[in-house]
């Protein structure tokens, strides 16, 4: 059918996001799938049964706006166990659905026309976008090629009086660096005695490597009291279909993140909250999740240590980078379709996570996979 309108659009110069378009193209060439940070394996069957048993019981309707409260009050205990933050059940954790939602709300709530809002690229596609949608001004400023390390320094330079956020995310999607004592002190240093709020995208803070800590904000008073945390069920316990998700900030933040949540979803799934509240009470589920993915990491950087690729660090996440640059003169597009059409391996190009899609030389890898799919998926890399 053909529209008679002609809509003016608010984001004109996006288009299908890098995941679907090699997802089809992947499927196109019956390549395999390096490439989506999603597991190619099971949940646990314990938690299918848990979600089985609550809709059987009847949790099938609308949840409360704020999430089950069994669920918000196992999250608050989970976070005050680790990070030694006490979060209000009732008025301080949110459940939402997805923590992409999350990251939307938080934004939408917080950000007005006019402000500034700072974040890092590379990085998960969906921030800048959400940002121009509230009339507001995207900040880009580039992490360190040799260790995505930020630039405490360009960050002072870049904070003005518009400065409304700045959107931190650890363990990092797409390079797997994580913060650093450093960072934290200069975070702290740069924010004090201003209205900057920090959305903080923590959906991999269970996956943090080689017995490092992950520098949570629930971490850092100082920090926590101006920080909207956002993490992800379906990231650690391997059911990112599900869509649930969860925020964390002071009361304060929260009532304006609820308004807008109301509003977009009012309430996550009922029966997977059921689920996720009788999962926490195992913290095992979540705190074996570091090494599991390290065990994959390490399979899958022992597979690729006889190719060409320059494989670089992986601290946290399900990602590593590696580089193809010194062997290829294509761009990063360029040499992502080459290995789909020429060798059935889809990987995403770096330069996808850059507002300006910005040569990099890098490829992300996703080691989220069964143990004969990374296997294979080095077998078609080494032959590059």
């Amino acid at each position: 059918m053909k529209s008679t309108m002609s809509p003016q659009s608010k984001l004109p110069d996006v288009g299908t996001t890098i995941f679907t378009v090699i997802g089809q193209l992947s499927a196109e060439h019956n390549a395999l799938n390096l490439s989506q940070g999603a597991p190619n394996f099971s949940c646990q069957p314990a938690l299918i049964e848990s979600v089985t048993k609550a809709m059987r019981e009847g949790h099938n309707q609308y949840a409360p706006m704020s999430g089950v409260a069994a669920l918000r009050h196992a999250l608050s205990a989970k976070v005050e166990a680790l990070y030694g933050c006490k979060y209000d059940a009732d008025s301080e954790v949110t459940v939402v659905a997805s923590a992409s939602e999350g990251l939307y709300c938080a934004i939408s709530a917080l950000v007005h026309p006019g402000d500034e809002v700072i974040y890092f690229e590379p990085s998960f596609d969906s921030y800048a976008p959400i940002v121009r949608l509230q009339g507001a001004k995207p900040v880009a400023i580039g992490l360190s090629m040799d260790d995505f390390s930020i630039d405490w320094d360009q960050v002072a330079s870049a904070i003005n009086n518009r400065t409304r956020m700045i959107i931190i995310n650890s363990p990092h999607n797409p390079t797997g660096a994580i913060f650093t004592d450093f960072d934290i002190e200069r975070l702290t240093a740069l924010t004090k005695d201003t209205d900057i709020v920090i959305l903080s995208d923590e959906v991999y803070e269970h996956v943090v490597f080689d017995g490092e800590r992950h520098e949570s904000m629930a971490c850092h008073p100082q920090l926590a009291e101006r920080s909207v945390i956002v993490s992800s069920f379906g990231k650690t316990y391997h059911v990112t279909g599900w869509r649930v998700g969860y925020c964390l900030a002071p009361a304060e933040l929260m009532d304006e993140i609820r308004k807008v949540h109301q509003f977009m979803m009012f309430s996550a799934d009922t029966p997977m909250q059921v689920a996720f509240a009788e999962a926490l009470a195992d913290p095992q589920s979540y705190l074996g999740l570091a090494d599991f993915y390290q065990q994959k990491r390490d399979l899958l950087a022992e597979a690729l240590s006889e190719s060409r690729f320059e494989l670089l660090p992986s601290r946290g996440s399900f990602f590593m980078l590696a580089r193809f640059s010194h062997f290829s003169p294509l761009t990063d597009d360029e040499f992502v379709l080459s290995l789909i059409r020429d060798h059935q391996i889809a990987t995403i190009p770096l330069s996808a996570f850059y507002s300006n899609n910005k040569p990099t030389g890098l490829i992300r890898l996703s080691f989220a996979k069964d143990n004969d799919t990374l296997y294979e998926g080095a077998r078609r890399l080494c032959r590059v």
